[in-house]
């Protein structure tokens, strides 16, 4: 099941502020049993506010920073509430029933019908070829996924468009692969095996990791490309490539104009090769005029010199 886009229409990204290098934020604890990593280019960074207990902690390899009850995680605290509120106001709203797994989604923001979702197998999510398109998903209570459920991303899609907005508590099932920024108002309990690719955000309630890996990574910039100016009368563009060849020259009335060759610096004065057939012709005029010329004297002077022997 999939849904189009005429009901929807493009979001902004949710502004993250400071809590952007936070892999794990909490309100109360934060609890890890077994081997667990917390890294990304983002920031494995991770916080606790106003608690200051995680226990586990040793099983867990950070890649960040930890702040636990101080100023820092307090401050990330306050920039989830600011993110959580901007998520949960995102119109115009598509309202579809709360069982995601096997649908494929188009960038937009996301209601459930009965106020929870949940994922049992894959939800694609489907940029379309945007990759700067947002998905925004809004439940008012819970979030849950079932056991090796799968979160794919599709045509540029990007972890770092999607987010969720949990109006309780999300629980990520057991080996099950989980993708974009959790808001939860309560508490996210990560079970056995699941692996994150973005952020576990919990306001008010603890953090539970079992043997998971979550990866906060960057949003990369875009790379964008200018185009190459050109100069006036000269506006036919390049063929375009397909499938590795290019295709020849569209004719235009008659005549094939040819594809753009590169630059060349001429260096010393060098001419165009312009030469034509027709300055042998101009050569051969110059010539035949200048033996008539000669022609006409010698036969001027020839009868000048008739009239005075007669």
């Amino acid at each position: 099941m999939s849904f189009g886009t005429s009901t929807l229409a493009a979001q902004p990204p949710v502004n993250l502020g400071i809590t952007s290098s936070y892999a794990i934020l909490a309100g109360t604890t934060i609890t890890n049993t077994g081997t667990s990593v917390i890294n990304g280019s983002a920031g494995g960074d991770v916080g606790l506010h106003p608690g200051t207990a995680f226990p586990g902690q040793a099983g867990v390899t950070i890649s960040g920073a930890v702040h636990l009850g101080d100023a820092q995680a307090l401050a990330a605290k306050n920039a989830l509430i600011t993110a959580y509120n901007d998520a949960d106001g995102r119109i115009p709203e598509l309202t579809i029933n709360p069982e995601l797994g096997g649908t494929t989604l188009v960038p937009g923001v996301y209601v459930s019908s009965a106020g929870y979702f949940q994922i049992t197998g894959t939800l694609t999510l489907n940029a379309l070829g945007d990759p700067d398109g947002v998905f925004v998903f809004k439940t008012n209570s819970t979030l849950i996924t079932a056991s090796s459920s799968n979160v794919a991303l599709l045509n540029e899609a990007r972890f770092c468009r999607i987010f969720w907005k949990v109006g309780s508590s999300a629980t990520l099932g057991t080996n099950s692969h989980f993708v974009g920024h959790i808001f939860a108002l309560t508490s996210i309990a990560a079970q056995t095996g699941a692996t994150i690719q973005g952020q576990l955000l919990a306001r008010n309630g603890e953090v539970t990791l079992d043997t998971n890996t979550i990866t906060n990574g960057l949003c990369a910039t875009l790379a964008t490309t200018s185009p190459v100016p050109t100069s006036p009368g000269n506006n036919t563009p390049s063929p375009t490539p397909i499938n590795g060849t290019t295709p020849a020259p569209t004719p235009i009335n008659g005549r094939t104009t040819p594809a753009p060759t590169a630059d060349r610096t001429v260096i010393g004065g060098e001419l165009p090769q312009t030469g034509t057939p027709f300055y042998g012709f101009l050569y051969a005029g110059l010539a035949l005029i200048a033996i008539a010329a000669v022609m006409f004297f010698v036969r001027r002077r020839f009868e000048n010199e008739r009239k005075q022997n007669i």
